[in-house]
């Protein structure tokens, strides 16, 4: 499953509220908190996104080129297992995202809803 959203924040600035771990929260409505050795998205990083509900998803950061401005992780809810790959792109409007997912099909369904408004806030002022 393939998410895009287009708007005015410039790609940089969308860059840097994703691989900043303390801007999750402000653009990512399920997401409480992040918990992790370090602050910035790296290849290896690993730990947990506290959801709204409380919950704890593990997390492990695969691969993340700056200069293509992409990223890509896996995440792990008990048995389940979802990959994503995110990427920003210059646009006519400011940037847009992508979001690609990978996984068992009832769970993108139930997240694409909260992902969608996630990329849309992403990529505002």
């Amino acid at each position: 499953m393939t998410l895009r959203a287009v708007g005015p924040a410039r790609p940089d600035t969308v860059w840097r509220r994703y691989t900043c771990l303390d801007q999750w929260a402000s653009w990512s409505p399920q997401i409480r908190a992040v918990h992790a050795d370090r602050r910035e998205v790296s290849p290896g990083l690993s730990g947990t996104v506290q959801t709204f509900a409380g919950i704890r998803i593990a997390f492990l950061v695969e691969d993340v080129d700056e200069e293509e401005r992409s990223w890509t992780w896996r995440v792990r809810l008990g048995p389940a297992r979802l990959r994503l790959r995110h990427d920003v792109r210059a646009h006519a409007e400011g940037s847009e995202t992508s979001l690609v997912l990978q996984g068992p099909a009832p769970l993108l369904a139930a997240y694409a809803p909260l992902a969608r408004l996630a990329l849309h806030r992403l990529v505002q002022p």
